[in-house]
């Protein structure tokens, strides 16, 4: 782009900064979201509540069919991005 291009462009410097910004903060929540060691965490949880009664057997089964989904998400991202720890799921559609 050059000099120029920059020039005219820095009266945008704020937006694309803040546009930055947010691709970050959206990053970090989807790799949180769909780290597994978080899923596999609440799986945990929600085993302990259908033992002690706060739940009964089809909330459990309908919160734990969500849960291994996200753990397959998370597993499909590992096995497209090696290293990387964060790839988009390839049936989400987006165009970056």
């Amino acid at each position: 782009m050059g000099l120029l291009g920059e020039i005219l462009l820095l009266p945008a410097a704020p937006v694309r900064g803040a546009g930055w910004v947010l691709r970050q903060v959206v990053a970090e929540a989807e790799r949180q979201y769909y780290d597994p060691a978080a899923v596999q965490r609440e799986l945990s949880s929600l085993a302990e509540q259908l033992d002690q009664g706060l739940i009964d057997e089809a909330e459990f089964d309908r919160r734990e069919d969500e849960l291994l989904d996200r753990l397959e998400v998370a597993q499909q991202r590992r096995a497209a991005a090696p290293g990387s720890g964060f790839a988009p799921p390839s049936n989400e559609g987006r165009t970056s």
